[in-house]
């Protein structure tokens, strides 16, 4: 299932993945569409035990908040972002939050 979900990702998620492969920020691994327990997660550092969720148009909130406590449960933060927040790319904010969850400061040169 993870396989087919990297295929077939959406533009979103796209623009985010550009921005966190290959160690892109500060040397941080991301993992994409990584199978967790009963879920597959967008994208993961298991080093920082970090989740980035990139929310597209059909995701129900009610199921990301019990899916997001069993993550958190696990030991995993869980990042968020709307589609109005990517735009198709993954601008200077999303890049902050990132770097803070991680606890490196953004650099001006990503």
């Amino acid at each position: 299932m993870a396989r087919t979900l990297r295929r077939n990702a959406p533009a979103t998620e796209r623009a985010l993945w550009k921005l966190l492969r290959d160690r892109r920020l500060h040397g941080v691994k991301f993992r994409r569409q990584f199978p967790l327990g009963s879920y597959v997660v967008d994208f993961i550092s298991l080093h920082h035990r970090l989740i980035v969720e990139a929310d597209g148009p059909f995701h129900d909130s009610e199921r990301d908040l019990e899916r997001d406590a069993w993550l958190t449960g696990q030991g995993f933060r869980v990042l968020r972002f709307s589609n109005s927040e990517i735009n198709g790319r993954a601008d200077w904010r999303v890049i902050t939050r990132v770097m803070s969850a991680v606890g490196q400061p953004p650099s001006i040169g990503v």
